[in-house]
């Protein structure tokens, strides 16, 4: 079976495609444990992971068209923080639709879908031996510990007393 994802240079019908099928699915199953884990009403979830849908396929979009060498999380950031920035037509819905949808619902639908995709080269990351697991423990320990302090210090900062 091909992978569910084009990810050649160009867009194309049928990338595009994949594209939607895939955060359909996503969607579909992160509104379903938004359901059961956080009692989130369904049509107000489905609105939210529309939006978040139809964001991410435009950042995608955005990275294989324009001609900048710029991966699509930033077009994705960038649109996210437009559409939701105060003052924006569209902050107040988006704001309120989005705020439906729990990070862990996304992160355990996500994290399903990575370890699917490690589960089928298992063989290669076997092949990379214990150094590659040690580099992936640091990794996320530091990228753990890196968010947290630059929280914390957010949090100095807007005036939240530090525990």
């Amino acid at each position: 079976m091909p992978d569910l994802i084009d990810g050649s240079e160009n867009v194309s019908v049928h990338g595009i495609f994949n594209w939607i099928l895939l955060l359909a699915i996503f969607s579909v199953i992160t509104v379903i444990g938004n359901y059961l884990g956080y009692k989130h009403p369904i049509s107000d979830s489905l609105v939210g992971m529309g939006i978040l849908s139809l964001i991410t396929l435009i950042g995608v979009w955005l990275e294989r068209e324009l001609p900048f060498n710029v991966s699509s999380i930033l077009y994705i950031s960038i649109i996210g923080i437009i559409v939701a920035f105060p003052g924006m037509p569209t902050s107040k819905i988006v704001l309120y639709y989005v705020s439906k949808i729990e990070l862990l619902s996304i992160v355990t639908v996500f994290l399903a879908y990575v370890g699917i995709g490690m589960g089928k080269s298992w063989d290669e990351f076997k092949a990379l031996g214990w150094k590659a697991i040690v580099v992936t423990v640091l990794v996320i320990a530091a990228t753990y510990y890196g968010a947290a302090i630059v929280a914390h210090i957010v949090l100095v900062l807007s005036g939240v007393p530090a525990v």
